[in-house]
């Protein structure tokens, strides 16, 4: 007999040579029937993996927050599809099919693209396959033999040969089907339920521009019909929130291919909602006592290589441009600059922290396919700002940053508590080359974040691999209206740049002490901000931050000069406000300014003009009847200054 450890903590006796599939059954029926994969001391297997010794054993199904049971699920998909396109298009060759965060995806060359009648065709013939529920079998092969089984598959005897020597090669067969694979996979066709091809589009073979373009279908599967409907559902919805989409609609950027790929312009109302965050943010900052500085797009390389940034960083960065006896480069961040800056001059104890704040431009060598709308681009505005603080003032400094975000994202935007989870990102210690090596550091700054969390009472999970190169990390992570975990917010603990940058100061004793760095980030990028806020507002801003705050709706072309008086007064309380003063009926500007998602119309006509009032119409209420001028003024300031919702 062994032991086996589960994730409650509790053991379990069973016969030595027990695949994960019978552990499954001992603990219950019902987690047999769901379990996709396991995990043993860490490391993911397939169901019919057999133990042989005490270890630690977790159990993974299609849930929710279960990504690796999904992955078992949609990996054992893929193959399916891969089955299905052979038997409709023997000639075809394939490729790769793994599963991703959301469904799973094969890689096909074949003589033509997939038509949408292809695709149908597709389905119907996975969903036949899932009937028959095939038995899935694994089995491995000496490199010999498994060149000769895939000598017609020229991606598969690709993918052995890149193989080393002594790895293990295995497949997985389903009827007349066998795939390389290392699973793992449930153990029969028939355990997929339900499957929907979502899309297809070209890909290069492993990525490369060099390679041959591959046809490439996207799909989905789950245990029950409802979670496809649900999904389904959730994808009309992200296309209904798409921030290109209301972008476009709404004239807040564009994008043009003489300027590149992942470099959008803003037009004026995205300038103005830019210029409105970016001036908010700074506001908050002063108040709490950061100073703004201005440092250059670009500096000598030899920057970078001093920070570690070019040792760590530099495929993500922009290629050396050489200038005389110079070699710069565009700036990814804008730590190393702020290094710099507090080294400036000397200073004391007293002066700490010192807070360096900036709205700077920094840029990313992002692929063009992986550039998006304002959500990923290759130029970005980056709300950043360092912290320079004695040791001891590190756990009250990291709350001020935690209390910034929450005043930020819940008091002013309304997000609700409910929507935030926190995640201490950690280095992964077995990656060396990742992260700068300096166990002691590293343990110091990691333990500090741990204590900062349970001090204040936050609840937290860790994520091991998640940290900067430099040092751990606080994400808060927000769930959005499409249920993503997306991470905005950020802040960072470093004790090695100051290391690396030799900085100091004198401490009470009038001896050199070494400062210790806060990276933090509120907005993070204004651009990908501006996407998030687009896409859980369906580009309903909050007034305050609305391009258009209010629109005049004259009746008649005799109601002009009230119009313009309203406009010209309003603007004076900068109060954004536009004239709908074409010849249109007033019903017709109304939908429009619907459409536009102004918050508020003001309708004036004869009787509107005669007492001096206005007929207003709210974005959310509809017709909230009349008020003077003034009336609405205050109300509307008063909305305004309080940051309503």
């Amino acid at each position: 007999m062994i032991k086996i450890t589960l994730k409650d903590g509790s053991n379990l006796d069973i016969e030595q040579g027990s695949t994960i599939l019978q552990v499954a059954k001992k603990i219950s029926e019902g987690l047999a029937r769901n379990a996709t994969c396991g995990e043993v001391n860490g490391e993911i297997k397939d169901l019919r993996y057999e133990l042989h010794e005490n270890c630690n054993l977790v159990i993974h199904t299609f849930q929710e927050d279960d990504l690796e049971g999904k992955k078992a699920y949609w990996h054992t998909s893929s193959h399916i599809m891969a089955q299905a396109v052979k038997r409709l298009f023997p000639n075809a060759k394939i490729a790769i099919g793994p599963s991703i965060d959301e469904g799973f995806y094969y890689d096909f060359d074949v003589e033509k693209p997939f038509t949408d009648e292809d695709k149908a065709k597709i389905e119907e013939e996975m969903k036949k396959i899932i009937k028959e529920n095939l038995e899935i079998k694994r089995f491995s092969l000496p490199r010999k033999d498994a060149l000769k089984l895939m000598e017609n598959e020229p991606y598969k005897i690709e993918l052995i040969k890149d193989l080393p020597e002594g790895e293990e090669i295995s497949f997985y067969e389903q009827g007349n089907f066998t795939d390389l694979c290392a699973g793992p996979h449930v153990e029969s066709t028939g355990k997929i339920k339900t499957i929907k091809i979502l899309s297809s589009s070209g890909a290069y073979w492993r990525g490369s521009e060099k390679n041959k373009m591959l046809q490439r279908i996207y799909a989905i599967s789950f245990p029950k019909a409802s979670m496809l409907e649900d999904y389904l559902n959730l994808l009309e919805e992200a296309k209904q929130r798409d921030h290109r989409k209301i972008g476009k609609e709404q004239e807040i950027f564009m994008t043009h291919p003489l300027v590149g790929s992942g470099l959008p312009m803003y037009l004026p109302n995205g300038a103005t909602i830019r210029r409105i965050l970016e001036r908010y943010i700074q506001d908050k900052e002063i108040e709490l006592g950061y100073e703004h500085v201005y440092t250059p797009s670009l500096a000598n390389v030899e920057l970078y290589k001093t920070s570690g940034h070019w040792e760590h960083y530099k495929e993500d960065m922009f290629p050396v441009m050489k200038m005389e006896n110079e070699e710069m480069v565009l700036r990814p961040m804008n730590c190393p600059h702020h290094m710099l800056v507090y080294k400036n001059k000397l200073h004391s104890y007293r002066d700490l922290p010192i807070k360096i704040g900036e709205l700077a431009n920094d840029f990313r060598y992002e692929a063009s396919g992986s550039v998006c709308g304002l959500e990923r681009v290759r130029q970005m505005c980056q709300n950043d700002a360092h912290l320079f603080v004695r040791p001891d003032q590190i756990k009250e400094e990291v709350g001020k940053v935690l209390n910034l975000i929450f005043e930020v994202y819940q008091k002013d935007f309304g997000f609700p508590s409910s929507a935030f989870s926190f995640r201490l990102s950690l280095r992964d210690k077995n990656n060396k080359e990742k992260y700068i090596d300096n166990d002691k550091m590293w343990e110091t700054a990691e333990s500090q974040l741990r204590e900062i969390l349970k001090q204040l009472k936050i609840d937290f999970y860790e994520a091991e691999g998640e940290a900067a190169f430099y040092g751990p990390k606080i994400d808060i992570q927000i769930k959005t209206a499409l249920n993503h975990d997306i991470t905005i917010p950020t802040c960072q603990l470093d004790f090695a740049l100051p290391e690396r940058f030799d900085l100091s100061f004198i401490g009470e004793d009038g001896k050199e002490h070494r400062p210790v760095v806060i990276h933090r980030a509120i907005l993070g990028s204004s651009d990908r901000f501006i996407s998030f806020l687009i896409e859980e507002t369906k580009g309903a801003f909050p007034l305050w931050l609305c391009p258009t705050q209010v629109k005049i709706l004259p009746i008649t072309d005799n109601q002009h000069e009230y119009a313009n008086k309203i406009k010209n007064q309003f603007t004076k309380k900068r109060i954004r406000v536009v004239v709908d003063d074409r010849n249109e009926k007033t019903g017709y500007k109304i939908r429009e300014a619907q459409l536009e998602k102004i918050p508020y119309m003001l309708i004036v006509g004869p009787k509107e003009v005669d007492e001096n009032l206005v007929s207003i119409r709210s974005r959310e209420d509809g017709d909230i009847g009349t008020m003077s001028i003034e009336q609405f003024e205050e109300k509307i300031l008063n909305e305004i200054d309080t940051k309503k919702n």
